[in-house]
């Protein structure tokens, strides 16, 4: 069992030294290049779901991250840094860390978009006081995904694979920080 927590807490302190170390250099073309990240991943999922439009022509809010990256191994974490939007307008960001335990083992990187339905969901999320965990389930987006999709508690999550495999039944959460700009 010690060797196990080991292995867990190893592949955390991996995951976040390496999400770390990307933001620890000075980049002056950076804001441009996570900017074009941004609508990258907006374009993608609109056009994996075209009515995924809705969604972002009606919820109060949203927050963007174009890449979570994931890892484990009986342990594991996740962390991911994006941009959160009040009505449209760009007003900070956010990070999230996720940590799991169960049976994993793999690494893979996905992209998230969480909607906020009304202002009261948003400023949960900015006051930190919000955390998804098994409750809220995430919709893996394709064409016509989003139709059927519904705000959970003022939510809703999409996901979309980027790269990499994992294999997992595991429990835990994602929490979030958010920064203005």
């Amino acid at each position: 069992m010690r060797k196990v927590m080991v292995y867990g807490f190893l592949t955390i302190l991996l995951s976040l030294m390496l999400s770390i170390s990307t933001w620890a250099g000075w980049d002056p073309a950076r804001k441009q290049k996570e900017k074009a990240l941004v609508q990258e991943t907006i374009t993608s999922f609109k056009k994996a779901d075209s009515s995924m439009q809705l969604f972002f022509d009606k919820a109060y809010g949203y927050v963007v991250f174009p890449s979570v990256g994931k890892g484990g191994f009986i342990v594991g974490g996740a962390h991911g840094d994006g941009w959160v939007y009040e009505k449209g307008t760009f007003i900070g960001r956010a990070s999230i860390v996720q940590v799991t335990v169960g049976a994993q083992v793999g690494g893979q990187s996905f992209r998230e978009i969480i909607f906020f339905k009304n202002k009261a969901a948003l400023d949960d999320f900015k006051q930190g006081n919000f955390e998804l965990n098994a409750q809220v389930s995430a919709v893996a987006v394709k064409e016509g995904a989003s139709k059927d999709a519904s705000y959970d508690s003022g939510v809703a999550v999409f996901t979309m694979p980027r790269k990499g495999l994992m294999a997992e039944a595991t429990v835990g959460g994602q929490q979030f920080k958010f920064t203005p700009k």
